[in-house]
């Protein structure tokens, strides 16, 4: 597997493009934001109702509408919900479309399971950072970057994975690492690890050993500390060097019982659970319920996140992290330009 770093990449093949980035999110503004600070020119693509209209203005960022946006960019990039992507399109973007333009995006479900197809005369690239927007906008202005994935679905002008590498190389990611992928192999590992270990796996155990504990009596607030609270503590460890680091950081009665009990909780079975996750993320279900799940109005999904938040363990976190200022203070700088 190669890396490409600094070196391996140049601005040059997006230096006389006109780029236009579709959203002002958490993804939108900092790809826009490092993409004209890098000196590349840069539009945003807005709905005119956005509320994002004057944030990313007042960014220093010309704005445009949708449509104008698409008419006047050679590069264009899709950072709208993947459940949105594909009504504005039909009617916003595949309209206007020139021989030659580029079409980009940061995940690859919507060309994967083909609800965008693309003409064969424009190419399609991907540059998918590892991290969320605030990371990618923070590294950067900190003359640093995160790694990203790159990949190229469609090569009409033969020279796409340049434009990728220079794409990423003005957000800072070739500071940090990149890595050549496929559409197929970014989208299905990326839904794989959301719903079995990063967001579905972890909160499900997060709340299972909330219960447990307070099941068997003990202070919400112990349990809260004990299940969600320190859990960041390890997941930052992971972060700086894998499994090794965290059994290396903790005391050896942790060590020795993570060990031990670990593999009581996480067993073949949920292995079983895992593979069938994958094999629905592989064979288009999952997508599928999804759509159906957008066309009906959200209402199962609107349904488990009123469960969520009346669980017991948001009104207990709710209450211990009013108590730490500290975190306010780092998330209100988080959100500035999201």
């Amino acid at each position: 597997m190669k890396v490409y770093y600094d070196n391996d990449a140049s601005l040059t093949p997006l230096q006389d493009k006109k780029i236009a980035v579709l959203g002002f999110g958490s993804q939108g503004h900092a790809h826009s934001l490092n993409l004209h600070e890098s000196g590349l020119n840069v539009c945003v693509g807005l709905r005119p109702t956005s509320s994002s209209w004057q944030k990313a203005e007042a960014a220093g960022l010309v704005v445009k509408d949708i449509e104008d946006a698409v008419k006047w960019a050679d590069v264009i990039m899709i950072l709208l919900p993947d459940q949105s992507q594909k009504q504005v399109y039909e009617k916003q973007i595949a309209p206007y479309l020139k021989d030659g333009d580029t079409l980009v995006f940061a995940h690859g479900f919507n060309i994967h399971y083909k609800w965008i197809v693309p003409p064969k005369n424009v190419n399609v690239m991907m540059i998918a950072p590892k991290s969320p927007g605030h990371l990618v906008r923070r590294t950067y202005l900190e003359g640093n970057g995160v790694p990203c994935l790159i990949a190229v679905y469609q090569d009409y002008s033969g020279n796409t994975k340049e434009m990728a590498l220079a794409w990423a190389k003005g957000i800072g990611g070739t500071k940090a690492g990149v890595i050549e992928t496929t559409f197929k192999d970014e989208t299905e590992t990326d839904l794989f690890g959301e719903q079995a270990v990063l967001c579905g796996g972890s909160a499900e155990l997060v709340k299972a050993g909330f219960e447990v504990l307070t099941e068997a009596g003990y202070p919400p607030e112990l349990a809260y500390f004990e299940c969600m609270h320190e859990l960041k503590l390890i997941v930052d460890l992971y972060y700086e060097g894998g499994l090794s680091r965290m059994n290396y950081s903790v005391s050896d009665t942790a060590e020795y019982g993570g060990m031990t009990r670990g593999p009581r909780v996480i067993t073949e079975e949920t292995k079983k659970v895992m593979r069938q996750i994958l094999k629905d993320v592989q064979n288009g279900s999952f997508a599928e319920e999804w759509r159906k799940e957008n066309e009906s109005g959200l209402k199962l999904m609107e349904k488990l996140r009123k469960e969520n938040r009346e669980h017991p363990i948001e009104q207990v976190g709710a209450k211990l992290r009013g108590m730490m200022s500290w975190l306010f203070k780092k998330n209100k700088k988080e959100e500035v330009g999201v």
